[in-house]
């Protein structure tokens, strides 16, 4: 970021990598092990990469995982979805200086991860998902109480929260008319997920290229047309009340059979896995040599698509608004890499730490609100 005083007068993207080798390995392991690998690709997203990777893999050997798997993959999808958005909002307030209502927001995630544990035995990489299905089944007729008790619980506190923040003055004058990205520039920077959809555009693969039990259940895309960090904040909270719902009707229409499909002898042939993770369209490319190691396995996460679209959003802001405006497309910190902040007048880079930025950020917010 180049400024001028407090204000960003531009922004320089230089989208870095941080080289954990999970492609490399990927391409050394078979294809019935590389699920557990891209578990650890994101650890808020541990359901919807490997889930990306079985479909591109079912795609290359023309598998159909069965109706029964699909349902429960779609549950597993949307508990992640609740648990990744209120996990951002906290931290997003977090970034403000909101603590109050980030615990609030916390407090309503730990019995979804509590769900987690229920249904998978972990709170986190959820080994679920396996080449042709699933490798677990969801007892419905001992879980379902459980399960639609703590939705309900976490479905009104997320209402009322949401009301909360549309009335709070701090809230709304640090999100409201901040990091604005028009729906033209939201085209032209390809962004996806709530990025997108804040900004008026409705995409979601769920709806727009349907897989799991998504055709069945069906989505109600959410959208806003600001297009800044408040719009974008309530496409995630009344995206966890959706998928809260989709659960419920996934559960109620669970359906019977088998967890797995036969596979046949790997083939040569190529496939293409997509999934709406929490932070967008989410793509694996898997090419098959005939053997049960791939020749290339090749990963895009959403991060990379939307960091881009920073440069608009950041221009004329604050270095305080920084963090919240970078923290509204929710980026994955495995797939970034580092921030500079330049004087524009000298050309020199002035020291601050992430850890200043958001105490900039902070500062601001006592400033809001002693001058309210």
């Amino acid at each position: 970021m180049f400024v001028e005083g407090e204000r960003i007068v531009d922004v320089k993207i230089r989208i870095g990598y941080n080289h954990r080798g999970i492609e490399y390995l990927s391409q050394r392991r078979t294809i019935h092990q590389i699920p557990m690998l891209v578990e650890r690709i994101c650890g808020i997203c541990s359901h919807t990469h490997p889930l990306c990777y079985c479909q591109a893999v079912e795609e290359a050997m023309g598998v159909e995982p069965p109706d029964r798997a699909r349902y429960i993959r779609t549950i597993i999808a949307e508990l992640e979805r609740i648990h990744s958005h209120l996990l951002w909002a906290g931290v997003a307030l977090h970034l403000i200086g909101y603590d109050s209502l980030f615990m609030y927001f916390w407090r309503y995630r730990e019995p979804i991860c509590m769900l987690f544990e229920l249904l998978t035995g972990n709170r986190q990489s959820y080994a679920v998902n396996c080449v042709g299905g699933v490798r677990r089944d969801i007892d419905v007729p001992r879980h379902r109480d459980r399960v639609m008790r703590t939705l309900k619980e976490v479905g009104d506190g997320v209402r009322r929260l949401e009301g909360m923040l549309l009335e709070d003055p701090l809230v709304k004058a640090r999100l409201v008319g901040v990091g604005v990205l028009t729906r033209d520039d939201a085209r032209r920077y390809c962004v996806v997920g709530p990025t997108a959809r804040g900004s008026g555009i409705p995409i979601d693969v769920r709806v727009c290229e349907p897989y799991a039990a998504y055709a069945e259940v069906g989505v109600d895309i959410k959208v806003f047309s600001e297009g800044d960090v408040m719009a974008k904040t309530l496409v995630r909270v009344q995206e966890v009340v959706e998928s809260i719902e989709i659960v419920e009707r996934a559960l109620d229409a669970m359906p019977g059979g088998p967890l797995r499909a036969e596979l046949p002898e790997p083939p040569v042939s190529e496939g293409i896995g997509k999934t709406e993770a929490p932070r967008g369209e989410n793509i694996h490319y898997v090419r098959l040599n005939g053997t049960v190691v791939p020749e290339r396995h090749k990963v895009r996460a959403p991060t990379y698509a939307n960091i881009p679209s920073l440069v608009p959003q950041l221009l004329g802001e604050t270095i305080a608004d920084a963090p919240i405006v970078i923290g509204s497309i929710d980026p994955c910190l495995s797939c970034t890499d580092r921030l500079s902040v330049v004087d524009a007048e000298t050309g020199k880079p002035l020291g601050i730490t992430y850890e200043k930025l958001v105490h900039m950020s902070r500062k601001k917010s006592r400033r809001v609100l002693r001058s309210a």
